[in-house]
């Protein structure tokens, strides 16, 4: 028991005479290695934050950022994102699904996509285009995340192509030529409605595609619907279609004016429309006129107001307000920020695009539409210039992303809709008429195999 052999091993020995001594030295020695180990261990447990996205990644629009052309940027949040756009999506081809054609075309397919493209419904044809081009396209169904199902059923409608009924019956028909949308209910299936109508343009909407995903710049219907077809969770909001000639860098139809050469506090260009808020301002511009400009918008006629004129007056105010009109969302919001006034949103329960990335309260202004009097022109005219500028500063910053522009660019609204459909992927499709078995055999209910199930098909 007292043996030396019998003594437990020390680890740790506090006293070693045949050691030297710990010299200054050896001290500084350890608290190097310390002090590298735990730049080593920080360097290693945060590998992207010591370097730019573009030092990491020559091709810019992988990156979570988005680069701005002054500079800046802005990045979406890797939870739920990732960390780089990955997404395959099929495109339908006109010819490939019976009904497509007659809601790009019309009913004698003489509407053509260049006449579709122009005005604020325009993004139906941008993001189509957008797509057929993008290098997230993919040709082959089955190695889809998602499904874009082109359609220009505003503008057909608008241009006598189809009328609401016919609308309502191609969409489903064609609907109905789709295997894939029956395998997943429709969740993994994409469709643009670019006007304040939303999906209620297609009237069936809430029986076939309320799972499908909605681009749409209209978040609020329920002033004329007993629901809205827009959900936040499932849907994205899109910037409206601005005229292509203020959209281009340097080169835009209407420059914007230095501060203290605009001749008005705020201005509002638009149509009563028998709308409160709007008659309200147009009542409160005779009042203070020097103040407030409202003309009276015509848009047939000698004195017709053209696209070159109605840009000129928008920017000669610091305030452009925007009251809601038909319904929530209005163009007038995004057009603002290409002459550099600040938007003055007066429309409750109008969405905004992007809300993950973009602070709405440091680019715009948005006052209760209950409240539309002189107490808003007094708010307005308390604000310096100082903050006006700031806010300016600010949303010339973000205005890339209202622009439907090609990938090239380091900024657009395709860059933001893509990183917005990339949360919406999902790794496993099911509805009410999908079923599997032990195999991984995906069937309907009658036992047919996927890969066998032909058109045209009963809809989930």
């Amino acid at each position: 028991m007292g043996s030396p052999n019998n003594k437990p091993t020390r680890i740790f020995s506090l006293h070693h005479h045949n050691t030297p001594p710990c010299t200054r030295s050896h001290q500084i020695g350890a608290l190097l290695l310390v002090a590298s180990t735990f730049f080593l261990t920080r360097l290693f447990d945060h590998p992207f934050s010591t370097c730019p996205p573009s030092s990491l990644n020559h091709d810019h629009t992988s990156q979570n950022v988005v680069h701005f052309s002054d500079g800046g940027s802005l990045s979406w949040p890797q939870m739920g994102y990732g960390t780089h756009l990955s997404l395959k999506i099929y495109v339908y081809e006109e010819d490939e699904i019976d009904g497509l054609k007659e809601l790009l075309r019309g009913r004698e397919g003489k509407i053509s996509a260049d006449a579709c493209v122009k005005g604020q419904w325009g993004t139906q044809v941008k993001i189509h285009r957008l797509l057929l081009q993008s290098r997230f396209r993919t040709r082959k169904k089955e190695e889809a995340n998602l499904f874009f199902v082109p359609a220009y059923a505003k503008c057909v409608r608008m241009m006598g192509g189809l009328n609401d009924k016919e609308i309502n019956h191609t969409y489903v028909k064609a609907l109905s030529q789709m295997p894939y949308f029956r395998r997943s209910g429709g969740r993994d299936h994409i469709f643009v409605f670019p006007s304040g109508a939303g999906a209620h343009l297609f009237r069936s909407w809430a029986t076939y595609i309320n799972r499908s995903i909605i681009l749409t710049p209209e978040g609020d219907r329920t002033d004329k619907k007993d629901t809205s077809s827009f959900n936040t969770w499932k849907d994205i909001i899109i910037p409206g279609n601005v005229e292509d000639g203020m959209t281009k860098r340097g080169a835009a139809m209407a420059q914007p004016l230095p501060l203290s050469k605009r001749k008005y506090l705020a201005n509002y260009l638009g149509r009563a429309q028998g709308k409160i808020g709007r008659l309200k301002l147009i009542e409160l511009a005779k009042q203070y006129p020097d103040k407030l400009e409202c003309p009276e918008l015509k848009f047939s006629g000698p004195e017709k107001f053209g696209r070159m004129e109605y840009f000129q007056h928008l920017r000669n105010a610091k305030f452009c307000v925007a009251p809601r009109g038909e319904s929530s969302w209005t163009l007038r919001f995004y057009e603002s920020f290409f002459v550099e006034c600040v938007p003055v949103i007066l429309s409750d329960q109008a969405e905004f695009p992007f809300q993950n990335v973009i602070d709405y309260t440091q680019i715009s202004i948005k006052w209760p539409s209950t409240r539309i009097g002189l107490e808003l022109l007094e708010y307005l005219e308390s604000i310096p210039d100082e903050d006006v500028e700031r806010m300016i500063a600010a949303g010339r910053q973000v205005r890339c992303l209202w622009v439907y522009a090609p990938e090239l660019e380091l900024c657009s609204a395709m860059q933001g809709i893509m990183w917005e459909l990339q949360r919406k992927v999902r790794q496993f499709h099911q509805s009410a008429e999908t079923f599997w078995l032990h195999n991984r055999t995906i069937v309907n209910r009658n036992m047919v195999e996927f890969s066998s199930w032909k058109p045209p098909m009963p809809l989930p």
